[in-house]
């Protein structure tokens, strides 16, 4: 079964790995077709942009041989880590009637969702470790905490999202059909309802994603296929959607007896604090001013080489320490996962110094900023292109190291002058 964009509906194991082409036959290197764009790819020769292609499928290859112990051990303790907070949280959620207990329950409530979604079942269900052959870690076996189904859930960003990032017309994360982000995207009077659209999508975003992935322009035009397919979806999604609430909304609540409104609110501030945090790291990923958005008429024909380059251009990494690259499921390094979307989370930091050098070396940029200047980037977006027009805001320069500070030599003062304290 197919979508109305072409791509081919998975319901199994993630289907994330790097498509040879969009047109599927290979081909020269791909410049666009607007002469006149700041789009890097217009300046790059076909020879480059492959030569581009070869040196990322080197670092993934190095990468993928690499992957052994250290690897499993970092996703299973992780998976151990996650799971305990969750019940020590709600735990402390049963004796809620103290204060201190239920701050604490919440709180760490809310991080074990977040590590859960983020670090664990995003990046679980795009088979980044499959290669471990755990059935319990696996991208055809996980379900996440989250109403969304897996199974939609993969086709709708591993197969859709990944294969055509930034593709006006293809992507559907692209204001997510609701909104307008980009300068390029037509414009169209319910556009005036997005910034308060854009307020409850950071409080339900989980339920935005779980009606992501159905075929809304199949069904408008009545075709039987699509709604078929969103009555499938839907008893899906019913199922998904009721043991989940039934879980965080009576189950765990009952269990509390008398306090039980108090264990209610701390869910209800649980999932709403999850959906504003996975909503503010996947917008910062792709809609901030850095980040490039394509025509189907520029990527024509595109082949390997040149997919690279777009996924390179499209994304937008977000800087921060350890903690915050956790948290954000590893999606701070945007860049190195839309270029190796199979390739296991914990590796991205390790490899963004060769990716850098690859950007250097072409005369490409590296899209990165602090977190609180991408979000309110988008924000403003988000405000602006709810109204008619808009400019394309300017984009980065390319990347340049900075330079290498020298080294310091200790001295101690001498008879005759300065001399080396440790020679």
């Amino acid at each position: 079964m197919t979508t109305t964009n072409g791509a081919p509906r998975h319901a199994g194991a993630s289907t994330a790995t790097l498509p040879p082409t969009l047109a599927g036959t290979g081909g020269p290197g791909h410049a666009p077709a607007d002469p006149t764009s700041s789009n890097p790819l217009h300046r790059l020769t076909p020879e480059e942009i492959e030569r581009i292609g070869d040196a990322f499928q080197a670092i993934h290859d190095e990468v993928r041989a690499d992957l052994g112990e250290r690897d499993v051990t970092y996703i299973r303790n992780l998976i151990t880590f996650q799971r305990r907070l969750a019940v020590v949280s709600r735990a402390m959620l049963t004796a809620s009637r103290y204060p201190p207990a239920w701050l604490a329950g919440t709180l760490g409530l809310s991080v074990a969702k977040v590590l859960e979604n983020m670090e664990l079942g995003h990046n679980i269900l795009h088979g980044q470790w499959d290669w471990m052959n755990d059935p319990k870690i696996h991208s055809s076996t996980w379900d996440w905490d989250n109403v969304s189904t897996a199974a939609g859930w993969k086709h709708s960003h591993n197969v859709v999202h990944h294969t055509y990032t930034n593709i006006l017309g293809k992507d559907k994360d692209v204001g997510y059909e609701v909104m307008r982000v980009s300068a390029r995207q037509k414009w169209y009077p319910w556009f005036l309802a997005q910034p308060g659209l854009n307020l409850f999508l950071m409080a339900f975003f989980e339920w935005g994603v779980a009606l992501h992935d159905f075929d809304y322009e199949g069904i408008r035009r009545g075709d039987p296929e699509a709604r078929s397919a969103a009555r499938r979806e839907l008893k899906a999604l019913g199922r998904k959607a009721g043991k989940q609430m039934l879980k965080d909304y009576v189950l765990y609540p009952a269990l509390s007896g008398r306090h039980w409104r108090k264990t209610l609110a701390a869910n209800v501030i649980a999932n709403v604090a999850r959906n504003a945090w996975a909503n503010a790291i996947i917008f910062c990923g792709h809609f901030p001013d850095q980040s490039y958005v394509f025509t189907e008429a520029e990527v024509a024909g595109e082949t390997r080489g040149a997919w690279y380059v777009r996924q390179m251009l499209a994304s937008v990494n977000i800087e921060g320490g350890d903690a915050f690259h956790l948290m954000s499921g590893n999606l701070s390094f945007q860049i190195e996962h839309h270029l190796f979307p199979d390739m296991p989370s914990n590796r991205l930091k390790e490899i963004a110094p060769r990716v850098k050098a690859v950007c250097e070396e072409y005369g490409l940029p590296y899209n990165s900023g602090p977190f609180l200047q991408q979000w309110l980037m988008v924000q403003r977006s988000i405000l602006r292109y709810a109204f008619p027009g808009g400019d394309e805001r300017p984009k980065a320069e390319p990347y340049v190291a900075p330079p290498v500070p020298e080294a310091v030599v200790p001295t101690v003062e001498g008879v005759d002058g300065p001399v080396v304290a440790f020679p």
